[in-house]
């Protein structure tokens, strides 16, 4: 699939999500083999988020992590869910409301790369399964370190290259071959599907990932990885 940058890149993902926002959640199970809960249940223990604390959901998607945050910080914390596509905030208000947090989580329509808020905001800045998918990864890591508060923390879950080579090649056979012919047969979405394996490609692997947090500013950066190596969670401190 042909590679894009910058605006072009930010438009067609763009489209992705939105075509695929009423199938997300489904297929995130399918595509992971429902690990993806599991990774994200431990990430939430390693950042040992308090009550009364506040958090930033990037590129939140139809707000599982952003719910996960809300019932850590209780009904005296704040926890903001940001994404551009407006099909998955509205699948995510959906479950906001569900899970009874309307009261500490605002849900905005933005972007990644220009985040709406004052320097110095929150405990927390939070992004899931699509850092590999912005135009500048870098820059979106910039401004979420410009947006957590002295001492505060930047955390990434993303799927990643596995590091040992014989496993690496496994996982792209299943992510290249497999995955899209799964989109294709489940929600009729087989070019979004190409796409998503697509965008690893030139993503950095785990260890690149952790010295761009270095790079970024951020420093005691925690690496963890999960399933082999197909899963990366980085943490890293302002």
């Amino acid at each position: 699939m042909e590679q894009r940058s910058g605006a072009s890149k930010a438009e067609f993902v763009h489209s992705v999500f939105e075509s695929i926002a009423r199938d997300y959640d489904r297929m995130n199970a399918i595509i992971s083999m429902g690990r993806h809960r599991s990774w994200r249940k431990y990430t939430m223990k390693q950042m040992n988020v308090q009550p009364g604390q506040t958090a930033i959901d990037v590129c939140c998607g139809t707000c599982d992590w952003t719910i996960d945050l809300g019932k850590s910080v209780g009904p005296y914390g704040e926890v903001v869910g940001l994404d551009f596509s407006q099909n998955m905030l509205d699948i995510g208000a959906v479950k906001v409301e569900r899970a009874e947090q309307t009261d500490r989580t605002k849900l905005i329509h933005g972007d990644a790369m220009a985040i709406p808020f004052e320097d110095n905001t929150f405990d927390y800045a939070t992004i899931g399964f699509a850092l590999r998918n912005v135009p500048d990864y870098r820059h979106v890591l910039s401004e979420m370190r410009r947006v957590v508060k002295p001492g505060g923390k930047v955390v990434s879950l993303e799927v990643s290259k596995p590091l040992w080579k014989p496993y690496r090649k496994l996982f792209y056979f299943y992510f290249f071959n497999i995955l899209p012919l799964f989109g294709k047969i489940l929600v009729d979405k087989y070019e979004q599907y190409s796409w998503l394996p697509a965008s690893l490609v030139d993503f950095p692997d785990s260890r690149q990932l952790a010295r761009i947090f270095e790079e970024t500013g951020l420093h005691d950066v925690e690496t963890h990885l999960f399933t082999g190596g197909v899963a990366a969670l980085h943490i890293g401190t302002k």
